[in-house]
């Protein structure tokens, strides 16, 4: 639950001054106040600039876990800034811009699935991490991107699932693990769109090159890929591989940390079958700016709460998922 003092949400928005150099004062207060700044593969490129860890969801609860900062600014969306409260009761967690939601985390509503887990008394639950944590919560275990297939695999064969809330991955961890998964109807409003036809433009105009895709993808875009993983497994199969132009079937905020590591290669983000931009991002979590990230830090505002017991029981589920990746070495 994010916290809803209304009155503060002016400081979020508080006009900074052109004389104010962001990145040195965001730097200046983080020292000052014992700040850690974490931020997704999908910001904005200067916001993971300013970070003091960039990564995947798995690679941010990892780090919100073990840091001994103060203060946690989640530079994302709510379940990420949730997942770091859940972790860290003791310690002060920020978000930017309370109106970072996730479309996929939406599709979830925490009472529809509690009813739907009524219905199905004899399946076990696994929930992606980018759900509530009230839906974390009414779950036996959360995954990400990361640790999905090893996570489904470390349950007997004939277990009975219910996998929420992303459908496309859900197809995609039933394919290749062999299970029959029953899969909750939810989707990410950025993977959902990615042009089938486009890619194929894209292809044709550069035939060596190679398309990159994440999971959360259709069956028809990841039917076109090269390579499929999370955004942390995307961007290292960049690294290593010795093709020196790629497709990207992601949120577009990879390339910035994809360009940086790789100077030399192209990237190419694949483009909606909507609209005319030329690539696809989260408007969520684009709210993540440097101006909102420095009156968060002036102002230790909004913070992120959640109900004790509520924590404890998503606690769980996040406590299994974090074992099994240390076990794998992820």
């Amino acid at each position: 639950m994010i916290n809803s003092e209304w009155e503060k949400v002016g400081y979020v928005n508080e006009p900074v001054s052109g004389d104010i150099d962001l990145r040195n004062e965001i730097r200046r207060m983080c020292k000052e106040k014992n700040a850690v700044i974490l931020a997704h593969y999908y910001t904005r490129g200067e916001v993971q600039d300013v970070a003091d860890f960039v990564g995947d969801s798995l690679a941010l609860a990892q780090q919100a876990e073990k840091t001994s900062a103060d203060i946690i600014v989640m530079c994302g969306v709510h379940f990420m800034a949730e997942t770091n409260k859940i972790l860290c009761p003791d310690k002060k967690v920020l978000i930017p811009d309370l109106n970072a939601g996730c479309s996929l985390a939406d599709s979830c509503p925490a009472e529809e699935l509690a009813k739907f887990k009524e219905e199905h008394p004899d399946y076990k639950v696994i929930a992606y991490v980018n759900t509530s944590a009230a839906v974390k919560a009414l779950t036996d275990i959360v995954v990400t991107s990361s640790n999905a297939r090893e996570v489904v695999e470390s349950f007997p064969k004939d277990e009975k699932i219910i996998f929420a809330p992303d459908k496309n991955l859900g197809n995609y961890l039933n394919a290749i693990t062999g299970r029959s998964m029953m899969l909750w109807n939810g989707g990410c409003h950025v993977h959902e769109e990615f042009s089938i036809e486009k890619i194929v433009e894209l292809k044709c105009a550069n035939p060596d090159a190679k398309v990159l895709a994440h999971p959360e993808c259709k069956s028809g875009v990841l039917a076109l890929a090269d390579f499929v993983g999370s955004t942390a497994a995307i961007l290292s199969f960049a690294q290593k591989d010795d093709c020196t132009t790629f497709i990207v079937a992601t949120e577009s905020g990879i390339l910035h940390e994809m360009q940086k590591r790789c100077p030399q290669k192209k990237f190419i983000p694949v483009p909606p079958f909507t609209g005319s931009c030329a690539c696809n991002e989260c408007n969520y979590m684009r709210l993540n700016t440097l101006e909102k990230i420095y009156n968060t830090l002036k102002y230790e505002w909004p913070t992120v709460e959640l109900d004790g017991t509520l924590r404890e029981r998503a606690k769980l589920p996040i406590e299994r998922m974090l074992e099994i990746s240390a076990k794998i070495g992820k």
